[in-house]
């Protein structure tokens, strides 16, 4: 028998698949544990449907991520802190400190999450940090750290 999963099934396949099982293992497991349901044309129509609507959903997200990405790469920020000796900074600038300032600058909202940080910064300076949109995409931010 054969029957599109509609979830993941160890050792059978990924959500979406169409395996061929047999008929016990599907009349038993499979279709009573809501993990597939049987290939027919109706069935195998709208797993067509939604693949593409997936694809549709995933590309308009991948666009939007690009356009912020131009946005974020066109828009420095710039950081006044107070300074000790030898151009360091009482304390760190940290992921929050920058998203902050992004939306005071520039009115867009970054998640401080995705702000990719190695460690926070410690000196005056300019600084590339990575802001991830997108698992494709990854803009680059200019942070300038002056003393206040």
């Amino acid at each position: 028998m054969e029957v599109i999963l509609l979830q993941d099934v160890k050792s059978l396949g990924k959500k979406g698949e169409k395996v061929t099982v047999s008929d016990g293992y599907a009349r038993n497991f499979i279709l009573p544990k809501k993990l597939g349901v049987s290939a027919t044309a109706a069935n195998l129509n709208d797993l067509k449907l939604k693949e593409a609507n997936q694809a549709r959903i995933e590309k308009e997200q991948l666009d939007a991520a690009k356009e912020l990405q131009a946005k974020i790469e066109a828009s420095p920020v710039t950081l006044s802190v107070k300074v000790g000796e030898g151009g360091k900074v009482f304390g760190s600038i940290a992921s929050k400190e920058i998203a902050t300032a992004f939306k005071e600058q520039h009115g867009l909202e970054l998640d401080k999450k995705k702000i990719l940080l190695d460690e926070n910064i410690r000196t005056v300076g300019n600084y590339t940090v990575g802001v991830k949109l997108h698992r494709d995409v990854t803009a680059k931010l200019s942070v300038k750290v002056v003393e206040q």
